[in-house]
């Protein structure tokens, strides 16, 4: 199987005043096409920042990214905006959807972006909602389903363009037990079923189990990787 992403010699550094402080430190990692990747590590380990390197929301200092064999480190910030919105799927822990749009409408939000038409944008959003099994709320707004009802809710947006990577921050970090494994066993389904390469940041190990493999972080530097056997 091949690669989906290569990341060589990456490091990323941010300036706190006259202070540098380096994040990461020369990580080597590849992520082979249709895998799902769990980034474990203590507060501070770097995990959510190698997270938005990969998914395009922000730029190492040094080293490489390549997905998909394109050098997102090198492209301009409109030629990253662009890959982002054509490529990548992005699950937050807060779900960041518009609370006086239905979820037809949050879901249709991405495609916005795009040059299709009202119809259309309406006919693949219901495509994603019933993908995460919310056909029958698609009018509803987000005040009016559960929390993980919400998050599946992001997840058919993250979707709805049919992108190459999922990237998900803390998924299930503000759900109750069943929801998350809702949503766990959702992502799993995608990854398996659909062929979707997915790198999830969690600090829940069962969440992590569900993943093809786990990468812990510690210090900014790539400790251990661990596979999963996954059904």
């Amino acid at each position: 199987m091949s690669n989906l992403i290569e990341i060589r010699d990456l490091s990323k550094v941010y300036t706190r005043g006259k202070q540098k402080v380096e994040v990461l430190h020369h990580i080597d990692l590849d992520v082979a096409q249709g895998d799902f990747l769990a980034l474990m590590g203590p507060s501070g380990s770097g995990k959510t920042t190698l997270l938005n390197l990969i998914g395009g929301l922000d730029q190492p200092s040094g080293g490489s990214i390549a997905i998909g064999g394109e050098r997102i480190d090198q492209l301009s910030a409109a030629k990253l905006s662009k890959w982002r919105a054509a490529k990548v799927g992005f699950v937050f822990q807060f779900y960041n959807l518009m609370p006086t749009l239905s979820a037809q409408r949050n879901v249709e939000l991405p495609l916005l972006l795009t040059k299709l038409s009202a119809a259309e944008r309406k006919k693949r959003a219901a495509i994603a909602l019933a993908l995460v099994g919310l056909s029958d709320r698609a009018s509803h707004k987000p005040t009016e389903l559960s929390g993980g009802q919400q998050q599946r809710v992001s997840i058919a947006r993250a979707i709805v363009s049919d992108p190459t990577l999922l990237v998900c921050d803390e998924p299930t970090g503000d759900l109750d037990r069943q929801s998350a494994e809702d949503v766990l066993a959702l992502l799993q389904a995608l990854n398996r079923d659909h062929g979707k390469t997915i790198v999830m940041v969690t600090h829940d190990p069962k969440a992590a189990e569900r993943a093809r493999q786990t990468l812990h972080l510690d210090k900014g530097t790539l400790v251990e990787q661990v596979a999963h056997a996954v059904a």
